[in-house]
């Protein structure tokens, strides 16, 4: 079992194995032997090195695992050498030229100070200076001269905190999590983890979707800082992440109890349970945040669905309506698709009251497309209505805003053949069929018109095509049962 000791030889750092120690004289002599061998030729570190007397161990083969890797032997190395400063030195002359930049800061001459500070850097002056420079380029909003400034200042000097520390929030500022990770972490491998460097680095950590290292370095915001709701929120929103709802339940619950009317928590808290599967107290929560006067566009649309769910469609449209009385922006996209799943349930009353809500709280401004989205849900309800007159009106209406929406021909085509006008349902069924995303159901349609009206050897070629370009079970069967009866004739 072996461990590294440093020694030089020739001016470069070569490596040399020794074995473990225990503490006691002996030890204390080879602490002294190393820390001097960082300092004094190389023939006294070969000394030290060549007198290290092996003795018996007592570590397991993990602890042995552990002791031997080169990055554990450097860092229990220099454990015997004091901690080096995390603040760069100045001399005496760059004391003197601070000291003028300073005085500029304090009479708020900036200008004067940039203009000083830039002067006086070089390669090999301190990197307090770039540093400096860096902090009134971040006071100024120059978010990229700040950043160039605080690199420099960790080039000249790798330990200086600070620099580090403001260059990971300028990193956060410019939503680059990806260079802020490091620079955070290096604050904390230097001493500087307090709260609000592992809060930024749960943040950071989360915004690339790094969910358990941001739980942990929540955590840890939140063992040096309880008091803070941001980490406890921080926290909660990675268990979201991770689907593990329950524990976000509990977080949720601490901070409404120490915040009982901040409706963001008890939303939070109603994802939380909607994520358990526990909707009907997801639906509490979002009524009671609605009492509150505290609901959103999002909270009430969610109401609406998990309402559609439990088959209450009356609240459901209600949920729906409150939310258009909030004004939404953009389309009405989201409450046609509502509207429409409420007539697939058949609940034609509330989908035909949220229409009318959604025609009057978009009016004109609703897209043609969600027109005619609308307007073929009307033709529907309409059937169901058994108001085939105003079907067809409808339907006329959407062709005439879209003469190739082969989904209203072909309900025009359906009308006329029920209303036993074949010559006008022959004359949509081929439009459609021209479109070709229709063709297949237009040519079936077409053909079941002509099997109804015994035209059985013009109803094949029909079905036969519409197989070729979309072949479907059903239809097959269908296309046999024609053929035999047209063989039979």
């Amino acid at each position: 079992m072996k461990t590294k000791q440093i020694k030089r030889n020739q001016g470069t750092m070569e490596q040399v194995s020794i074995r473990p120690f225990r503490h006691g004289a002996g030890s204390i002599c080879l602490l002294l032997a190393v820390c001097m061998a960082m300092k004094q030729p190389s023939a006294l570190a070969q000394n030290t090195a060549e007198s290290a007397i092996p003795i018996k161990t007592h570590l397991s083969e993990d602890q042995l695992k552990i002791w031997n890797d080169p990055a554990f032997q450097k860092q229990f190395i220099e454990s015997y050498m004091a901690e080096t400063e995390i603040e760069p030195r100045v001399t005496t002359s760059e004391r003197d030229q601070m000291q003028k930049v300073l005085d500029f800061i304090s009479s708020d001459k900036m200008d004067q100070a940039v203009e000083l500070l830039r002067k006086s850097q070089t390669k090999a002056t301190s990197a307090v200076f770039d540093f400096t420079l860096a902090n009134i380029y971040f006071q100024q909003e120059k978010l990229e001269q700040a950043a160039e400034s605080y690199l420099a200042a960790v080039e000249k000097y790798p330990k200086f905190r600070r620099a580090w520390r403001n260059l990971g929030l300028i990193y956060i500022r410019q939503n680059q999590y990806d260079k802020a990770l490091p620079a955070l972490t290096r604050v904390i491998a230097l001493g500087g983890g307090d709260a609000i460097t592992f809060g930024l680095l749960g943040f950071a950590y989360a915004s690339v979707d790094n969910h358990l290292s941001a739980e942990s370095a929540y955590r840890m915001a939140i063992l040096l800082d309880p008091a803070t709701m941001d980490w406890k929120m921080g926290l909660a929103r990675t268990f979201f992440k991770q689907e593990r709802f329950g524990e976000a339940v509990a977080v949720c619950n601490q901070l409404i109890e120490a915040q009982p009317d901040r409706a963001d928590l008890w939303l939070l808290l109603a994802n939380a349970y909607i994520g358990m599967n526990q909707p009907v107290k997801a639906a509490e929560i979002y009524e009671f945040v609605d009492q509150m006067g505290q609901s959103t566009l999002a909270s009430l649309n969610m109401l609406g669905d998990i309402y559609i769910n439990e088959q209450l469609y009356e609240l459901a449209v209600k949920s729906y309506i409150r939310a258009l009385d909030k004004k939404p922006q953009g389309n009405a996209d989201r409450f046609i698709r509502s509207a429409k799943v409420l007539a697939a349930r058949g609940a034609n009353k509330e989908s035909r009251q949220l229409i009318e809500k959604i025609e009057q709280s978009f009016g004109d401004t609703i897209g043609a497309e969600e027109r005619k989205d609308v307007l073929k849900l009307r033709a529907r309800l309409a059937v169901a209505d058994g108001a085939g007159q105003e079907e067809v009106k409808v339907l006329e209406e959407i062709v005439a805003l879209d003469p190739l929406d082969g989904e209203a021909l072909i309900l025009l085509g359906q009308n006329y053949a029920r209303k036993g006008d074949a010559e006008k349902a022959v004359f949509y069924y081929e439009r459609a069929a021209s479109i070709e995303s229709f063709e297949a159901d237009a040519k079936i349609r077409h053909a079941q018109l002509l099997v109804g009206n015994g035209k059985y050897d013009e109803a094949l070629p029909l079905l036969r095509r519409a197989q070729q370009l979309n072949p479907r079970e059903n239809i097959q069967k269908y296309l046999e049962q024609v053929e035999r009866v047209a063989r039979s004739r």
